[in-house]
């Protein structure tokens, strides 16, 4: 047999591999998304609670609403985009900032790490607003 022959013929020890290799590969691709989907969950979650608290401090902050006010929306907030846990932690005060007072809204929530289940770090945010006083 020529050397060119033998060449062309698959070896027995390869037989199989390209199975193999795609039980590897596809695992790998697999875990890469998994990460990157929860990547944007978690980046998601993240927004959301920052643009609850902003739009809490935002009511909080007007003239005929207080800082009880801002607590109730934000939790009504999280509740309706994500879940009541997410809405169990939140704080309002009056805080001054350079002479300005401000309502500052602080929201403690879960941050999902499996999920919007299973084992979670905390995330912690925060929203101010100008507070508006009469002339």
């Amino acid at each position: 047999m020529s050397r060119r022959a033998r060449e062309r013929v698959p070896r027995a020890r390869d037989a199989g591999s390209a199975a193999v290799d795609f039980v590897l590969v596809g695992g790998l691709i697999t875990v890469l998304f998994l990460g990157v989907l929860q990547l944007g969950l978690a980046l998601h979650v993240r927004t959301l609670l920052i643009d609850s608290a902003a739009e809490g401090a935002r009511l909080g902050a007007r003239l005929e609403s207080g800082p009880g006010d801002a607590e109730s929306r934000t939790k009504e907030l999280i509740s309706a985009a994500l879940s009541e846990r997410y809405a169990r932690d939140v704080t309002t005060s009056l805080v001054e900032v350079g002479g300005v007072e401000m309502v500052e809204v602080q929201v403690r929530a879960p941050m999902p790490v499996i999920a919007l289940l299973g084992p979670s770090g905390t995330l912690e945010v925060r929203a101010h607003a100008l507070a508006e006083t009469p002339w």
